[in-house]
């Protein structure tokens, strides 16, 4: 493995002249540089992308909220003085449509891709480094977004929910804990990282492998129930629309007490609200996520740009972990490019956050910095910076925390 300190080096060299250039100042956040509306030839832009065509997995709701966080910048002030110009672009949820999108930003030379979406990091990183662009807050839903130096990742990625998840069910008093998920490789990588969370507890978990994107995980119900006594737990790992199918069949199966898991993202409110709220047959099920839930006061100024801004717009809800992800995102970069003195490029954005540092998020997530110092001793996920998780649980139809504020599970991530 290439020493992070050497990697590090080499790129500080390379953006040297870009970060003398711009008299760039080394932490914390500054005011804005201007009127943004003064010289709207002068914007800045930004691309956010993310599968938008209404199948399972698409996460409209991230770039109508990036669109809305625009019009927000615009009338506080922009970024570093600039207007802001946000593109968007449907992904797809393909391969194809991830690297189109990349291929788009670099055409229409975005300072950098922000708050977005997609598997696909292997493909469209790439084309992104060749044209110096930042991907930042990703999804966190490729392992390229934890290993490209132009990677800047705001949560911890499924790894850290995983470890989290299996710390969450073992504190909750879980003995017998069963994970459904994926039968892929990833899908191994899961279950590590799961029992790492479970390790310091002297517990393991029982390992039911699942087909995603199936009709029907009976089978799979029955195998993690297994005896159905108390204390015996069953978490999903699976995707949004095979973590509902599994829930569904779970409501069916209706164990008699083994409690059910999940981590956030393919369970969130919104499904909970389908299946009957306080009502349904997850009222009590726990939950790991890597922010604090919706009603934290952390996102109260996203409740607000969502009303001012998007109120119309009935594909964003502020609940949803990818939504929050985008609001961090452009948070994050707005506080590092303002920054910049000088021209705001994807160059001088790119040289910006690996100067600067920690970011303060509101209490969304730790301080964010991405240098060496700060980066998390992970070989799979070497670009890992915020190791904290949220523990949350449906209480009266409302997934609310079960722990008051964030968990560090670093320690666990890394044995």
């Amino acid at each position: 493995m290439r020493s992070k300190v050497t990697e590090r080096g080499a790129r500080r060299k390379k953006l040297a002249a870009a970060i003398a250039a711009t008299a760039m100042l080394g932490s914390g956040a500054a005011g804005c540089g201007g009127s943004a509306s003064a010289d709207s030839a002068n914007a800045i832009t930004v691309m956010t992308w993310a599968p938008m065509d209404g199948r399972a997995g698409s996460e409209p709701g991230m770039p109508a909220l990036a669109e809305a966080i625009g019009k927000y910048f615009d009338d506080n002030g922009g970024v570093a003085g600039h207007p802001v110009r946000v593109i968007t672009c449907d992904e797809h949820g393909t391969s194809d449509g991830a690297i189109a999108c990349a291929n788009q930003a670099a055409a229409a030379k975005v300072v950098a891709v922000v708050g977005s979406s997609s598997q696909f990091g292997d493909q469209f990183l790439p084309i992104l480094e060749s044209a110096g662009i930042s991907y930042v807050g990703g999804s966190g839903s490729s392992t390229a977004e934890f290993t490209s130096p132009y990677s800047y990742p705001v949560n911890g990625g499924y790894q850290t929910l995983l470890v989290g998840n299996g710390e969450q069910l073992a504190t909750a008093g879980c003995r017998r804990i069963a994970i459904v998920r994926p039968d892929t490789a990833v899908g191994d990588s899961m279950y590590a990282y799961f029992s790492n969370g479970l390790a310091p507890y002297h517990l393991s978990a029982v390992d039911v492998r699942a087909v995603p994107g199936r009709t029907n995980y009976q089978g799979e119900i029955e195998a993690a129930v297994g005896s159905d006594r108390a204390h015996d737990c069953v978490t999903s790992a699976m995707d949004a629309a095979s973590t509902q199918t599994l829930f569904d069949g779970w409501r069916r199966f209706a164990p008699s007490h083994a409690r059910l898991s999940a981590l956030i993202g393919s369970f969130q409110q919104s499904l909970v609200d389908s299946m009957g709220g306080a009502d349904s047959p997850l009222e009590g099920a726990l939950a790991t996520g890597w922010y604090p839930p919706d009603s934290s006061p952390v996102w109260k100024n996203l409740h607000t740009v969502v009303k001012q801004y998007a109120f119309t717009d009935n594909s964003i809800s502020a609940a949803d972990p990818g939504v929050e992800t985008t609001w961090i995102a452009y948070q994050v970069f707005k506080k590092v490019a303002d920054q910049i003195q000088g021209p705001v490029t994807a160059l001088t954005v790119h040289a910006a956050f690996d100067a600067t540092g920690p970011v303060d998020t509101g209490g969304a997530t730790p301080p964010l910095a991405w240098q060496g110092g700060n980066l998390v001793a992970l070989q799979s996920a070497p670009r890992t910076v915020n190791t904290w998780v949220s523990f949350q649980q449906v209480r009266s139809g409302v997934l609310t925390e079960s722990h008051t504020g964030l968990i560090n599970v670093s320690t666990e991530l890394t044995s």
